[in-house]
């Protein structure tokens, strides 16, 4: 199972590499999509509008990439916190929030932090490495509530920005027609302020921004907050997409 290559946090063109691979016409990559994100296929044998060969060829190398939760903690106000598999040797954190008509997700980008900031638990954990697409994804896909999500927000373990190719991956799968065709105005991404990552954001993407400020004062910043150093909040705040500049 270790070994086989999972299909979930996979784009379009990504799909269609594995469709020339696997011996299959470019339109397979799309009715791989729709069993993946629409779906929501649990093995390769069930995408059954590709042929017997086809998925027998692809299951030999691929699998769907569902991982379960491994434990979960309620809330006596409905939250659910939910523990996955991570990297490094250490699990991460997906919660649940519950609030009316409202479900959120809070998702996790990496398995601790390096920005180093003197408040957060997670950056005293230490930096032990980058999640995949496939597993920000797995967290979105593989909870019972997942077809009731009506917003995520990337504000779990980690900074996003200093995973953005993995995280552009996951908005993009999220938002796309193919993926699961959400207005990116339902996902928020919270970041400290990284600048360069953070334009390449704003310039490609038009998810809602959360910039963590915890201080207005910019002494009292940088002592809680390295990033502040690098990146002052007050350039932050300017900072636009290439497109609007």
């Amino acid at each position: 199972m270790n070994s086989l290559i999972p299909l979930i946090g996979m784009t379009l063109g990504q799909l269609q590499q594995v469709a020339a691979e696997c011996g299959m016409p470019r339109f397979a990559a799309k009715q791989m999509c729709r069993w993946l994100y629409e779906k929501r296929a649990t093995d390769i044998s069930q995408m059954t509008d590709l042929s017997k060969p086809a998925r027998e060829k692809l299951a030999k190398r691929y699998t769907i990439g569902l991982e379960a939760p491994l434990s979960q903690a309620v809330s006596t106000d409905g939250t659910i916190k939910y523990l996955f598999r991570g990297c490094g040797g250490r699990a991460v954190e997906a919660v649940y929030i519950p609030d009316g008509e409202r479900a959120t997700l809070c998702v996790s980008s990496q398995a601790g932090c390096r920005m180093g900031c003197t408040f957060c638990m997670t950056g005293r954990y230490g930096y032990q490495g980058d999640l995949t697409a496939h597993q920000i994804m797995n967290q979105v896909l593989a909870i019972p509530q997942s077809l009731s999500l009506t917003n995520i927000v990337f504000m779990g373990m980690g900074e996003p920005l200093d995973n953005l190719d993995a995280v552009m991956q996951a908005i993009e799968i999220l938002t796309a027609p193919w993926g699961l065709a959400w207005s990116p105005k339902r996902i928020t991404v919270s970041s400290i302020g990284k600048m360069p990552q953070l334009q390449t954001l704003l310039s490609q993407t038009k998810v809602h921004i959360a910039i963590s400020l915890h201080s207005p004062l910019t002494s009292q910043r940088a002592e809680i907050m390295p990033v502040e150093r690098a990146f002052p909040i007050k350039k932050v705040l300017e900072t636009r997409g290439k497109e609007s500049m």
